[in-house]
């Protein structure tokens, strides 16, 4: 194996990037058992801080279950959720430091985080958002359109889903087949000069 990679080629760069869209709007294709488990095989090759891997995932797809997540968003996200064959309720595992002696066995990475439980939080926060990206250019790539979005009741969807508490919602994303034909123009982007710098 060698890290020395060639560019990908342009017809992939277009499908991650130059025409990927945020879609609110689906085809009535189904999302198989089996995108989903190729997905997140994709998706969790992505690196985290520690190989914490906090990320955790309830893919929402059944008609029952998709109604009641839809009664704990708001107004504007609630028919986004009903429209979409899948919605991915991406969450954080409170107790990732757990599975660390196995993931990260360099390093006593467990132990570092039950002396300073202050950064157990944060780090969850920050390495789940990471794997939330992961899971959407994963999507991507395996010819799915993904709209991630927040604007739901945190609380209300933990107390249903994750009861234990151990799991933390953090953001939705609804997956399936785009329907091109009301895809909206991609917003505008800020250029290179307004948010970067090379020193």
């Amino acid at each position: 194996m060698t890290l020395q990679n060639d560019a990908i080629d342009w017809r992939s760069i277009e499908q991650l990037f130059i025409n990927a869209r945020s879609a609110h709007d689906f085809t009535d294709e189904p999302v198989t058992d089996t995108v989903l488990h190729q997905l997140y095989e994709y998706a969790k090759l992505g690196p985290t801080g520690f190989n914490t891997q906090p990320g955790r995932y309830l893919f929402v797809r059944t008609e029952e279950v998709r109604q009641k997540l839809a009664a704990r968003c708001s107004s504007s996200n609630t028919q986004k959720v009903l429209s979409a064959p899948v919605t991915l309720i991406v969450a954080y595992d409170s107790h990732f430091h757990q599975f660390l002696p196995t993931q990260f066995p360099a390093f006593d990475a467990k132990g570092f985080f039950e002396k300073t439980p202050a950064l157990i939080e944060p780090t969850a926060l920050t390495n789940a958002t990471l794997q939330a990206a992961y899971m959407i250019f994963a999507a991507r790539a395996l010819g799915l359109t993904a709209g991630p979005m927040s604007g739901f009741d945190n609380e209300r969807v933990d107390t249903l889903f994750f009861p234990d508490g151990r799991w933390k919602s953090l953001l939705l994303i609804n997956l399936g087949y785009a329907d091109a034909s009301r895809l909206a123009p991609r917003g505008p982007r800020l250029e290179f000069a307004e948010v970067a710098q090379i020193l």
